[in-house]
């Protein structure tokens, strides 16, 4: 399996990343291949999915939205006592 990572421009050579900034840029590359979820990609890079999802926005990159992203949101809910 091939995988590109796209850098956002504003990172220069010279700045260095810490492990959650790979883990997040990964989980961007990944989720915008649509080789994972919305729900896991958040997950691998630690954030909260609606942070997550501004990050994407930021960055110009359409949230794609299937059935197992449903799911995953009814039983967050169902979990919060929300449903």
């Amino acid at each position: 399996m091939q995988i590109t990572l796209n850098l956002p421009d504003s990172l220069s050579q010279t700045e260095t990343f810490n492990q959650s900034d790979w883990l997040r840029e990964i989980a961007i590359a990944l989720f915008q291949q649509e080789r994972i979820s919305l729900s896991r990609a958040s997950k691998i890079a630690g954030m909260e999915i609606m942070d997550f999802q501004k990050l994407l926005a930021d960055r110009g990159i359409c949230v794609h939205y299937d059935v197992e992203d449903l799911e995953q949101d009814v039983q967050h809910l169902r979990d919060r006592g929300w449903l």
